[in-house]
């Protein structure tokens, strides 16, 4: 796909971190560009810098995204790339002992259940209201309507210890990134998902300087932290790049996450 002011783009997450990285390379590159977003101030202030519009929207909520897609396109036109960077997680053992207090406890399931809706589930829903919408635009030539990227993490492969929730629902993201492309290959929609590693983003910016160093230096190489441009440039190559379907792509500096 070739990327110009003709072409629309919905970010979800798009206020930080991976999200607003690509929403800047897409319109460095001359996108219409759609933020969603529950962060409404850094949202309508990353939109207003990059000249985009701001929609917010709580992806577990149908008619919040509905109304968000609908603002979008009001603004922008139908959109012919949807990005999903929208996510959260947690950390709990399944079950766990308080060492002190032989005390035991399990991870309660309104928390598992919390992450799978918000990553899996919250992804699935814009993927099939966007997808629902590019059918009824004309293909571009060599037939392409349009394009989804996901993101799903390398714990969907190596999840650590309690990462049980976070796991299934990156997990769930890479399953369903292969049937997506097949259901809608004969109308010429694209799906592919990236898997960041650890990634210096909103999740990790409580950290102190110390705890990110020491992260970074679990990467093989380059031995750091990956920065959100460098997410976004997979994004737009994933975009760009008319034969990359159905993929579910590690960025990671070749980490294995260990157990812990």
């Amino acid at each position: 796909m070739e990327l110009n002011s003709s072409i629309a783009a919905v970010i979800t997450g798009g206020a930080s971190g991976l999200g607003e990285a690509t929403a800047w390379a897409l319109a460095k590159r001359g996108v219409k560009v759609a933020l969603l977003d529950m962060n409404k101030d850094k949202g309508e202030k990353v939109a207003a810098e990059i000249g985009g519009v701001f929609c917010e929207a709580n992806v577990t909520n149908e008619e919040s995204v509905l109304a968000a897609f609908e603002k979008a396109r009001k603004a922008n036109g139908q959109e012919r790339i949807l990005v999903n960077c929208a996510g959260t997680g947690n950390a709990i053992k399944t079950a766990s002992r308080d060492k002190k207090t032989g005390e035991t406890r399990r991870f309660p399931t309104d928390a598992f259940n919390f992450i799978i809706q918000i990553n899996l589930v919250g992804t699935y829903r814009c993927i099939a209201i966007s997808a629902q919408g590019m059918l009824s635009l004309d293909p571009l030539p060599g037939g392409e309507r349009g394009v989804i990227i996901n993101t799903a993490s390398v714990a969907a492969q190596d999840g650590q210890i309690g990462q049980a929730a976070y796991t299934a629902s990156k997990a769930g993201i890479n399953g369903v990134t292969l049937v997506v492309a097949r259901d809608l290959a004969q109308e010429g929609i694209r799906c592919n998902t990236i898997m960041p590693g650890l990634f210096n983003t909103p999740l990790l910016g409580a950290a102190p300087e110390a705890v990110k160093a020491a992260l970074g230096a679990q990467v093989p190489f380059p031995q750091r932290l990956g920065n959100p441009p460098e997410y976004a440039s997979l994004a737009l190559e994933m975009i760009t790049n008319g034969y990359f379907n159905g993929e579910c792509v590690r960025l990671d500096g070749a980490i294995r996450m260990a157990p812990r």
